[in-house]
C-alpha cells in the first residue's frame, strides 16, 4: 500500500491514478494514522514553496515525515514541489524545509532568451546513479515531463541522481538513502514515468 500525502497541493488523482495502472493499492490521506498503515510514501506538490511548508507545519505532517524518514525510515518519494519540500529552504520563499536531503532550490537564471522560465515540457534526463528507483532505467535516454521555476542545487554531488540541462545542467532528481524526489512529474510521464514508480513500488 502507498500513502499519497494529502496537505491541500498536488495532483493527488492523478497519481493514484497511474498507480492503480501499475496494480498498486494506494490511498490519498492527511491521517497519520492511515499514513502508518502503508509501505512507502508519496510527497507530491505543485504550487509556491512557502504555501507547501505552511500546510504541512499546520498539520503536523511536517514533523511526521521527517519521523517517517528518519526513525521508521520508510521510503519517501517526493513530486515537483514535494521534492522541493524535502530539501533546506527556497528562494521561492522565507520558510524552513523539511532537510531531508541538503539541496536548496533556486530559481532558473538561463542566458538563452529562447529558454523561457518556467521551464515547461518534455525533456531528456541523465540518470545518475543505479539505485533500486532507476532499475532498468540506468543508461537509457528517458524523458520526463517537467513544470518548475525553481531547481534543487545539492550541497554534494552524492544526492545528485538525476541530471538535466536548460541552459545549464541541473539536477532533476535527489536522493539520500530512503528518501528521494524527482522534479518532474512522473504520473503525466507516460510509459518512462510509470516504470520509475513502479521501481519505487518494488523497493
Amino acid at each position: 500500500m502507498i500513502g499519497i500525502i494529502d496537505y491541500g497541493l498536488g495532483n493527488l488523482g492523478s497519481i493514484k491514478n497511474m498507480l492503480k495502472i501499475i496494480g498498486e493499492k494506494a490511498i490519498i490521506s492527511s491521517d497519520t494514522a492511515e499514513l502508518d498503515h502503508c509501505d512507502k510514501l508519496i510527497l507530491p506538490g505543485v504550487g509556491a514553496f512557502d504555501a507547501g511548508m505552511s500546510r504541512l507545519n499546520e498539520t503536523g505532517l511536517s514533523q511526521y515525515i521527517k519521523d517517517t524518514a528518519l526513525i521508521a525510515k520508510k521510503p519517501i518519494l517526493g513530486i515537483c514541489l514535494g521534492m522541493q519540500l524535502l530539501g533546506e529552504k527556497s528562494e521561492e520563499g522565507t520558510l524552513q524545509g523539511l532537510g531531508l536531503i541538503p539541496f536548496e532550490s533556486k530559481r532558473f537564471k538561463v542566458q538563452d532568451q529562447n529558454l523561457k522560465v518556467p521551464h515547461m515540457g518534455w525533456d531528456i534526463v541523465d540518470i545518475q546513479k543505479d539505485i533500486p528507483l532507476t532499475y532498468g532505467l540506468f543508461g537509457k535516454r528517458q524523458r520526463y515531463y517537467f513544470v518548475h521555476s525553481y531547481h534543487a542545487v545539492c550541497k554534494s554531488p552524492d544526492n545528485v541522481l538525476m541530471t538535466c540541462d536548460y541552459g545549464y545542467e541541473f539536477a532533476a532528481a535527489v536522493v539520500k538513502e530512503n528518501v528521494m524526489g524527482v522534479q518532474f512529474h512522473p504520473e503525466k510521464s507516460h510509459s518512462f514515468g510509470m516504470q520509475l514508480l513502479e521501481n519505487f513500488v518494488k523497493m
